[in-house]
């Protein structure tokens, strides 16, 4: 019996220890860039887009997006390695001529994305800590959001913490799906990051993107500024909101949205 009772202590004790020694939550969302983090050995953060709208017009045309049910599961496999699947599973379109006319819709469902993010250093991102993300986009969805071909590409961020604050820096390049949806060109960019840590609960982060994307049937450069606040209200669940603008004439107008992640 004292056997039995000293074998329940030290596991009960061992799993409250190993739930204490759980990093703090590191989500991708919010934001446009990719963080360093890794999810603990056998757990899973499941990060959810609950709404995303874009708008964008020039002199000819208007047009709106709707994102809803963008889903990121990610798995941890070992202290330095997760794995990644992700999936939208709704997203509409609607263009219309500023002239005026009818308008056209779609909808459908999105893409599957998998990935693979190796931590280099701090996998709980504290410090300086580094990261290299393979991935490829399958071409599961619809023609609204779906890109009709497959691509890949790799993501290599960086951040470096200091007590409040946080720099960060999110190098990609990509073998990206053609416009007309056939084929793959290069594309590649940057973001650049600033966070804040605006109490225990509350983070917030500013960044800008460029991103040069080559396709053979017209070459763009997107400039995007962002800003993004996360509220942990305890310690495995996260509720965001972000909005983004556009600096270029090539870059959408607008975007904002919100989500919610939860570590299990």
């Amino acid at each position: 019996m004292r056997l039995l009772l000293l074998a329940l202590v030290s596991t009960v004790t061992a799993t409250a220890a190993q739930a204490q020694e759980l990093r703090p939550l590191c989500a991708d969302r919010p934001g446009l860039g990719t963080p360093s983090c890794t999810v603990d050995p056998g757990h899973v953060v499941a990060e959810l887009g609950l709404a995303d709208w874009t708008h964008d017009a020039d002199g000819i045309e208007r047009s709106d997006d709707w994102i809803a049910g963008d889903l990121l599961v990610r798995i941890g496999v070992t202290p330095r390695l997760e794995v990644q699947a992700g999936w939208t599973g709704y997203g509409a379109t609607r263009s219309r001529p500023v002239s005026g006319g009818a308008a056209s819709r779609e909808s459908g469902t999105g893409d599957i994305t998998l990935a693979l993010r190796r931590n280099l250093s701090n996998p709980d991102g504290s410090g300086f800590s580094a990261a290299l993300m393979p991935f490829a986009t399958l071409p599961a969805g619809g023609h609204a959001i779906g890109a009709g071909d497959w691509g890949a590409g790799l993501v290599a961020p960086l951040s470096y913490s200091i007590g409040r604050f946080s720099v960060a820096l999110t190098p990609e390049i990509d073998a990206a799906v053609d416009a007309d949806r056939r084929g793959r060109h290069l594309a590649f960019g940057s973001v650049a990051g600033f966070g804040i840590a605006l109490g225990g609960t509350v983070n917030s982060a500013f960044e800008i993107q460029a991103m040069r994307d080559e396709d053979p049937g017209g070459h763009a450069t997107q400039i995007l500024a962002s800003a993004s606040l996360a509220w942990q209200p305890r310690g495995d669940l996260q509720l965001d909101a972000g909005a983004v603008a556009g600096l270029n004439a090539a870059s959408p107008d607008v975007e904002l949205y919100i989500g919610i992640s939860r570590r299990f």
